[in-house]
């Protein structure tokens, strides 16, 4: 089936179609998942609510644009409304004066212990740093989806990067010393 039949008999409902849609999209989707939850079992959670919202929201689709762009934004909004939820924005303030740049050299390190490193960044951190380095929205977009200021996720996205930075040096030196 084409996926407009797909998406138009989701939104009459259909069990099926939503059962087929879900079966399409799930991994893709849980990648995202993965990027902005604490852990694996979170980002199940966050997927089954994301596709309960997919269901309930579908005819609200225009086809104007890409349809696996628009299940994604629902995918991130639905786990940005669970950290607004638990209110991790509202225990910090940051410093919202101009963020220094960090650089990162490129060094050899695994896809595995990079994703291992940003999973376990603070929430705040991972968010904007997801949200700004690996999905391209602005400080400006971000500012609005989290509820902060664009300083904020300016300062928060270089904290991320000086961590980060951290993390991969002293995986780096631990290398050398057990080579």
């Amino acid at each position: 089936m084409s996926l407009k039949e797909l998406i138009e008999r989701c939104k009459s409902q259909d069990t099926k179609a939503q059962g087929e849609l879900y079966s399409r999209f799930a991994s893709k989707l849980f990648s995202v998942c993965l990027k902005y939850s604490r852990n694996y079992t979170e980002a199940e959670d966050n997927l089954q609510d994301a596709f309960l919202t997919i269901f309930k929201k579908v005819h609200q689709y225009q086809n104007k644009g890409a349809f696996e762009g628009w299940l994604k934004r629902i995918v991130i909004n639905t786990v940005l409304q669970r950290y607004r939820k638990e209110k991790v924005f509202d225990i910090v303030n940051e410093n919202t004066t101009e963020a220094e740049e960090v650089e990162i050299e490129e060094t050899p390190v695994s896809l595995d212990f990079l994703l291992e490193i940003i999973q376990k960044l603070p929430d705040r951190y991972r968010l904007v740093f997801n949200l700004y380095v690996l999905d391209g929205y602005s400080h400006k977009e971000i500012a609005d989806m989290l509820d902060i200021s664009e300083g904020t996720s300016k300062s928060n996205l270089s904290r991320a990067r000086q961590i980060l930075k951290k993390d991969i040096e002293t995986h780096n030196t631990s290398v050398k010393i057990n080579a």
